[in-house]
């Protein structure tokens, strides 16, 4: 041959990039692209979901796809190789190659095109179907029975399509209880199946029935036939587990809390919302408003330890954490440079960004980097709590749910709504005093709104 490359030598390999704050592997949901296909720079190729977010990947070259590493349900070290792509036939080298391989050398800090630092080893595969889970061989007559009417409905005209499921929480919950997703109804946007759903459809006697354990995992029925759940500790679950150990481990923790009448607070809210109907703002994004001005005032509580250099780093902006329950557990969102936001500004956004943790698509640098954690919950009717401070971060406050009670005003016992306010601190980065000045200062704009406004 000549001096000349091949169409072999000319193909680009595109290595799954680093997604952010150090995340070492990322599951494929659902590729964009088949072999053959046609792609251009940027163009989303696959769908991965890391141990925070689902994220789409953009492949920084254009050519024809000549290789997909990996199947649906595979976990890809980062790193390794996710797509090949060849230049079209007759073409030269693919556009926009030589720009991003630049970028590449000089480490381009677009964590979705540049190539990652961490390197696994090798490739984890977790067998499990993309859409629908099959019935399980070793089912019993009567699981076998009712398989058989799982298909039957799914074989239904009017079920015709596949079944719409984004989440692989939700097809590892489907799989792991023998339901048949065709069979499900789905509640999300566009009929898309939920957690909820699944769970939902466990409480039908054919999902019962069909509900086999697994049998690498050795745990035997007993009773009425139910055996023991086996829940892996992976994913988002092992993310979390992971953070709130090391916070238990590293952070010497002391919650202090006090009830509060919040009565006032209420009739602000509905005074702003029915002078301005088309922007309503709820309660939390009042007590948000609350504790950004408790934080200006003690700026101890809006830091974290370095624990290696030995100091403590108060940070120049608030990045306001708001705990989120979601299908796929306890996210924490953040809201960066929240002080800058009006009480309006802040309502707008905790909706889409907790919206938007709840239906995943938040990208993973959203949910790192603050520096103290709002926690409402009293959405799950509880009153108090001791919570752990979302690690590095130095504190957090929880609210409890709003109820009557019975209150002392002017000396006379009335009936007011009250709540419990929690703070948790790390004890390093202040005493009593600031952890105290703090929670009062809350409490007294809980009670007294106007002090809020006379101190912004």
């Amino acid at each position: 041959m000549g001096g000349g490359m091949t169409t072999v030598e000319r193909t680009q390999v595109f290595l799954l990039p680093d997604l952010g704050e150090g995340l070492s592997e990322a599951e494929i949901v659902e590729w964009r692209v088949a072999v053959g296909d046609v792609v251009t720079v940027d163009q989303s190729v696959v769908e991965v979901e890391t141990a925070k977010a689902v994220v789409d990947v953009p492949c920084p070259y254009a050519g024809r796809v000549v290789t997909l590493h990996g199947a649906a349900g595979e976990v890809r070290p980062v790193g390794q190789p996710l797509i090949t792509i060849a230049p079209l036939d007759g073409g030269d080298e693919p556009a926009g190659h030589a720009t991003y391989r630049e970028e590449e050398r000089a480490g381009s800090g677009n964590v979705l095109i540049g190539y990652g630092t961490g390197h696994g080893s090798a490739t984890r595969r977790r067998r499990r179907p993309r859409l629908a889970v099959a019935p399980d061989p070793v089912a019993t007559g009567a699981a076998a029975g009712a398989a058989s009417s799982a298909s039957a409905a799914s074989s239904d005209p009017a079920r015709s399509t596949a079944a719409l499921v984004i989440s692989p929480i939700v097809r590892r919950l489907a799989r792991e209880h023998g339901v048949d997703l065709d069979t499900v109804r789905g509640t999300g946007p566009g009929g898309v199946i939920r957690r909820a759903d699944v769970e939902a459809a466990l409480t039908a006697p054919a999902a019962r029935l069909a509900a086999v354990p697994d049998p690498q995992v050795g745990s035997a029925p007993v009773g009425d036939g139910d055996g023991d759940v086996i829940v892996p500790l992976t994913g988002v679950r092992k993310v979390i587990a992971d953070k709130l150990s090391r916070s238990r481990r590293e952070i010497p923790e002391v919650t202090i809390w006090v009830d509060v009448d919040a009565t006032g607070l209420l009739e602000t809210r509905a005074a702003i919302n029915a002078a301005t109907p088309d922007a309503p703002v709820s309660i939390l994004a009042l007590l948000a408003r609350i504790c950004l001005s408790g934080l200006r005032r003690f700026p101890q509580l809006n830091a974290r330890v370095d624990t290696e250099a030995q100091r403590i780093i108060q940070s120049a902006g608030v990045h306001l954490g708001i705990a989120a329950q979601t299908d796929r557990g306890l996210l924490v969102p953040v809201l960066r440079d929240a002080q800058r936001l009006t009480t309006a500004e802040l309502a707008a956004e905790l909706a889409a960004t907790t919206a938007a943790a709840r239906a995943g698509s938040l990208p993973p640098a959203r949910l790192t980097g603050g520096t103290f954690t709002l926690n409402n919950y009293g959405v799950f009717g509880v009153d108090g709590s001791t919570p752990i401070i979302n690690h590095p971060e130095a504190a957090l406050l929880g609210i409890g749910r709003i109820v009557d009670k019975p209150w002392v005003v002017d000396g006379q016992l009335a009936v007011r709504k009250v709540t419990q306010l929690s703070l948790t601190f790390d004890h390093r980065v202040c005493d009593g005093g600031v952890a105290g000045g703090f929670l009062r200062h809350v409490a007294d704009c809980v009670e007294r709104p106007a002090l809020l406004i006379a101190a912004v």
